[in-house]
C-alpha cells in the first residue's frame, strides 16, 4: 500500500461553542500545539499541549470566541486531562480550575458539568491523536516508523487512560465522539494495514491488539502523577513496537483482535 503523499488534516479545533472546524497549520495567527521539551521515552515532564482554535468564517454570523476564552479552554482540556488521568473521571473541579491556573467560575462557564467535560477531553485527546497518525504515515520514511511516532504520541496524550471513562456511565454514543472514534480507527488500521503489506509489521495482530496494549502500557497507577509514569510507559512501549516487526519470530495464541471486538466485548 501506497503511503499518502499529501499533507494530512490537522486536529481539530474545537470554538468555545464546542463546534468541530477543521483549521489549516499554515494559517496565520493560529494557536499551534506545544511541542514537547524532551523526546519520547526521556522521562521528562512533557509540556502543557494546545490546539489551533478554529474562528467563525466572515459572514456567518457566529461571534468569534475572545482569545482569552480560548486560552482558558485550552488550559482546562490539558488540566482536565492530566487530573482525570491521575484521579479517574471524579477528580475534583477545584483541581482541575488550580491545575489550569483560572477560578471555578470560569471552569463552569466552559463546561457546565463533568460529562460535558469529560466528553471534551476525550475528544480533544482523540483528534489529537488522529491527527497524529495522519502526519506520521505521511511524513515518516516507512509505515513502521510511522506507528512507533504514532503509539510513543498517543501515550503522551493520555488516549488509553481517558478513552476507558466513556464505559462510566458518559454518553459513548454522543454523535461528536462517534464520529471521532471512527476517523481515529480510520487513521490506525491505514496505518497498520500499510506496514503489514509492506512487510514491515506482523500480520498476525489487528489494530485490536495495538489499542489494548496502548491502553495497558499507558495507564499510570492510582494517584500517580503522569510524568513519573513516562519514562517506563515509553520503554515498554517500544518493547512492544520490537515485538511487531515482521518476520514474527513466535506464534501467538489465539487470534487478532480488531476493533469490531474490542465494541463487542464493551457493549
Amino acid at each position: 500500500m501506497k503511503r499518502p503523499t499529501t499533507a494530512p488534516a490537522p486536529p481539530t479545533a474545537r470554538g468555545a461553542a464546542g463546534g468541530r472546524t477543521r483549521t489549516p497549520a499554515t494559517t496565520a495567527g493560529a494557536a499551534t500545539a506545544a511541542t514537547a521539551t524532551a523526546a519520547p521515552g526521556s522521562g521528562a515532564p512533557r509540556a502543557a499541549t494546545t490546539t489551533a482554535t478554529a474562528r467563525p468564517p466572515r459572514g456567518s454570523g457566529l461571534p468569534r470566541p475572545r482569545a482569552d476564552a480560548v486560552r482558558n479552554r485550552e488550559r482546562i482540556l490539558a488540566a482536565a486531562r492530566e487530573a482525570f488521568v491521575e484521579f479517574g473521571s471524579a477528580a475534583p473541579f477545584d483541581e482541575v480550575a488550580r491545575r489550569a491556573g483560572i477560578g471555578n467560575a470560569t471552569l463552569y462557564r466552559h463546561f457546565p458539568d463533568r460529562p460535558t467535560l469529560v466528553r471534551h477531553v476525550v475528544l480533544f485527546v482523540m483528534d489529537r491523536v488522529t491527527a497524529s497518525a495522519e502526519a506520521s504515515l505521511a511524513e515518516e520514511p516507512d509505515a513502521f516508523a510511522a506507528l512507533c511516532r504514532f503509539t510513543h504520541t498517543a501515550i503522551d496524550e493520555r488516549i488509553g487512560a481517558l478513552c476507558p471513562m466513556l464505559s462510566d456511565g458518559f454518553d459513548r454514543d454522543h454523535p461528536e465522539l462517534l464520529a471521532a472514534s471512527t476517523a481515529l480507527e480510520s487513521a490506525v488500521e491505514t496505518m497498520l494495514a500499510a506496514g503489514q503489506d509492506s512487510g514491515l509489521i506482523r500480520t498476525d495482530i489487528g489494530a485490536g491488539d495495538l489499542m489494548v496494549a496502548l491502553s495497558q502500557l499507558s495507564r499510570p497507577l492510582p494517584g500517580t502523577a503522569c510524568p513519573e509514569v513516562d519514562r517506563f510507559a515509553h520503554r515498554h512501549l517500544q518493547l512492544f513496537l520490537d515485538g511487531l516487526r515482521a518476520p514474527a519470530r513466535s506464534e501467538l495464541p489465539g487470534s487478532a483482535a480488531t476493533l469490531d471486538d474490542l465494541r463487542r466485548k464493551t457493549m
